[in-house]
């Protein structure tokens, strides 16, 4: 059971917890006695020897900060927290690692995971072809670096302990969550569905986007005609994964500090979503940030005297590789001219059908000596297997755990070349020197230009390169190489990654790394990390343009340079820099012509339509009147394949400039501005409309705009404007937003975790952070032990117990 007091009755026990965590000395006595007789979730008295033990401390808006005296009590500690107030999402993800949601969901509906779709039965499919290829638990027996250490074990199993401890407490059918009370499918989880779920993250954006192709591959029927392939297939995709961030030194800061901003745009719904905390043990590890759902440990956050985020890099994770079959028979493969015969996993899946009747469907994996085989393009003479360069990786845990308690760019960078083991991310940081770090230091693949150049020589490869690598998979020289540097065959090692260190600044928005800073671009990286010299988005040029901004002084902020209030006014101005750009010769145009041709040929009158776009500010607030129209005009242009809105074209020697200056002679731009606002008139939709009427997530307003607009905080609506002039709710978008400055005295911090801490509809956490969020309102981060004993709102939590 669950008990805990709150502050107001406890100002001068919690007093022995921070001398005590001042001197580093915590043991079971000083917080039991510092406890004094507060009742404990757990049998009463100090734990069994070998137990955990932790105490969770909650400030306002319910943030967790876990203290404990060791690694699996941090982990309980931990665990336990975030079942108090995300039980429910965790269990709705272990039928997915176990493949058994076709058991209880049915096999047609979709499998919950916003970030890459799947029917259930392909997911089961796909999970049970992972379980019975025991990948995770032969990864577990590697011993660290490959393997995890022992303090990421400890962190696991407390974690599943904790969790387990707070379901056994309270009971499936007394949970506070409406959305699992009573379900069958919450059930305690195990250390290895953990490991899973760390191995699954690893592989968001390689082979876990082909969880369906993989799933439903199998060979052609007999007689089924030998086509060929004309287009080379691609993984289906959700919601998108980005992320803006600056990393800030002391050239740019006007404290001559360093400065982080985080802005990771990530699913408001389901697995994927951020947990704010701090995790504590004193001397130790001291971090404060969030962590994806699911995982014990910080991957975005700040230590006393380093703050570091990650944004979604442009490199590739994964190769695809065409295979030559032999001719009749489909499974079998040519390599150096030898044949090859294609391994199979045969899996069984539950079925719940009509009436709730159970039933069990079999399918036969196939997998080359590349990867697995995918259905798309399979013929009689070709098909197409993933390589990802995440399939051996669980040291992401290690690396994150080691960047955790890191106090500079030193032993950051330290601790990313010892684990090697990012999967799929950017890292931008900062230190209190003042000095700050931008690195692509993720597992990436071993190809070569030179080797892309070689192998990539089918039609299908030639078609999808650069965006998507298909390598000859007739050829063992198109193998990945063995970089001598690298923790494994196969990958990059740190030194080949772009990087880039500086005392003014460096940013990224998800390009590739080229102009992290325009003052010095990164050139001379292999190619599969992204691409030199081409296009910039409009995000990632208003994010250079907010930065120039602010160091010139030119924006409205005071004088030059980043301070804190600086840094968080510029992360929510909400410009929308496609407005920027566009909006004047919008306005000229329908000024100039009052009456525009709609697509379906219908005159539509568009004065008032123009009146109120002159009038809008141009920016995504709530109250914004114009920004709707905006938005779904700019956002629907139709414009044929290959085709530009902009008059003036994008030049490699201006990337920051240009394209821009809409071409609104072209009639696709005349014609979408006429349909909008014929939508408009024929729905009765007000043109002035405020942004926060049509935009909302739980019946809240919410501030941004989308990523096509060019906006920076970007806040995408899960689907098109309805004839209500509602947009369905939020779906994604920035989630964890983070401001640090670092002084001397130490980390100044604020936060806004977008959709809340709790997904429980009941938790009174549930939208106070949204609410903030609506209000531009942030939340200043309890960091020290004096800061977090003097929230008035603090209630703690001493949580004990034994090993699962």
């Amino acid at each position: 059971m669950d008990h805990s007091y709150p502050r107001q009755r406890q100002r001068r026990r919690t007093g022995g917890i921070a001398a005590a965590c001042a001197a580093a000395m915590l043991s079971v006595g000083a917080v039991a006695g510092a406890a004094g007789a507060a009742v404990t979730a757990g049998k009463p008295g100090g734990p069994a020897r070998g137990g955990y033990f932790a105490e969770v401390r909650r400030t306002a808006f319910g943030i967790p900060h876990i203290l404990a005296r060791d690694f699996g009590g941090l982990g309980y500690g931990y665990g336990y927290a975030f079942a108090q107030d995300n039980l429910c999402s965790l269990a709705a993800e272990v039928p997915t690692l176990r493949g058994q949601r076709s058991r209880y969901f049915g096999p047609n509906g979709d499998s919950g995971d916003p970030l890459a779709p799947a029917t259930n039965l392909a997911s089961d499919i796909y999970y049970q072809g992972l379980l019975r290829s025991q990948v995770v638990r032969r990864l577990l027996a590697r011993p660290a670096p490959l393997g995890p250490t022992p303090q990421t074990r400890q962190l696991v199993d407390g974690y599943v302990a904790g969790y387990n401890r707070y379901l056994r407490d309270t009971g499936t059918a007394h949970l506070p969550d409406p959305t699992c009370r009573g379900a069958a499918w919450v059930r305690p989880i195990t250390p290895l569905d953990i490991w899973t779920l760390i191995y699954n993250l690893n592989q968001l954006a390689g082979a876990d986007q082909f969880k369906q192709a993989i799933a439903t591959a199998h060979p052609p029927s007999a007689g089924t005609a030998a086509t060929t392939v004309t287009t080379a297939p691609a993984p289906s995709r959700g919601a998108r994964m980005g992320s803006n961030a600056f990393g800030l030194g002391r050239d740019a800061t006007r404290g001559r500090d360093g400065m982080l901003l985080a802005n990771p745009h990530f699913p408001w719904t389901g697995p994927d979503r951020f947990y704010q905390v701090q995790l504590t043990i004193p001397g130790v590890l001291n971090v404060a940030g969030a962590s994806l759902y699911g995982t014990p440990v910080v991957e975005i956050g700040h230590t006393s005297h380093l703050a570091w985020t990650h944004t979604v890099s442009t490199a590739q994770r994964y190769t695809l590789y065409q295979l030559s079959l032999v001719p009749g028979d489909p499974t079998s493969y040519l390599v150096d001219g030898q044949a090859e015969k294609m391994t199979r996993e045969t899996v069984h899946v539950t079925v719940r059908g009509t009436g709730g009747r159970l039933s069990t469907v079999t399918r036969t994996l196939y997998r080359s000596r590349y990867g697995p085989v995918l259905a798309d393009g399979w013929t009689a003479r070709t098909a197409f297997a993933v390589r990802d360069a995440n399939a051996g990786n669980l040291r992401s845990v290690n690396e994150w755990l080691a960047m955790d308690q890191s106090g500079s760019l030193a032993q950051l960078r330290a601790a990313q070349d010892t684990y090697q083991g990012l999967p799929f991310v950017n890292t931008i940081a900062a230190d209190a020197t003042g000095r700050t770090y931008f690195a692509d230091a993720s597992v990436v693949p071993d190809v070569t230009d030179q080797q892309a150049a070689r192998c990539i020589d089918t039609p299908e490869g030639k078609a999808r390169y650069p965006g998507q690598f298909i390598l000859d998979g007739s050829t063992s020289a198109c193998q990945w190489g063995r970089d001598p540097g690298a923790i494994e065959p196969g990958i990059f090692a740190p030194r080949h990654g772009p990087q880039l260190s500086r005392g003014d600044f460096v940013t990224n928005s998800n390009d590739s790394p080229w102009l992290a800073n325009p003052a010095h671009p990164i050139t001379g990286y292999p190619r599969i990390f992204g691409d030199i010299g081409t296009e910039r988005s409009l995000r990632t040029r208003l994010g250079l343009d907010m930065v120039a901004q602010r160091l010139a002084g030119t924006d409205g902020l005071g004088p030059p340079g980043f301070t804190l209030p600086a840094l968080q006014a510029t992360m929510l101005g909400d410009r929308d820099y496609g407005a920027e750009l566009a909006r004047a010769a919008a306005v000229a145009m329908c000024r100039a012509h009052p009456v525009l041709p709609a697509s379906d040929g219908q005159p539509v009158d568009v004065r008032a339509a123009c009146h109120a776009l002159a009038g809008w500010n141009g920016r995504g607030d709530p109250g914004s009147r114009g920004a709707v129209l905006w938005r779904q005009f700019f956002n629907t242009t139709a414009l044929p394949p290959g085709g530009t809105p902009w008059r003036i074209p994008f030049d490699p020697a201006e990337p920051l400039t240009t394209p821009r200056v809409l071409n609104t002679s072209l009639p696709a731009v005349q014609h979408a501005f006429a349909d909008v606002v014929q939508y408009f008139q024929a729905h009765h939709i007000p043109l002035g409309e405020p942004l926060g009427t049509a935009q909302r997530y739980a019946g809240i307003a919410v501030p941004g705009c989308t990523d096509t607009e060019g906006c920076f905080n970007v806040v995408d609506p899960a689907g098109p404007l309805g004839t209500s002039g509602v947009f369905p709710d939020v779906s994604d978008g920035s989630s964890f937003i983070m401001a640090v400055e670092l002084t001397p005295a130490g980390p100044r911090t604020r936060t806004i975790l977008t959709y809340s801490e709790s997904a429980n509809p009941a938790s009174p956490h549930h939208t106070d952070q949204t609410a903030l969020f609506s209000r531009k309102q942030w939340v200043t981060e309890r960091f020290t032990q004096a800061q977090i004993s003097s929230d008035p709102q603090l209630r703690i939590t001493i949580v004990r117990g034994g090993p699962a």
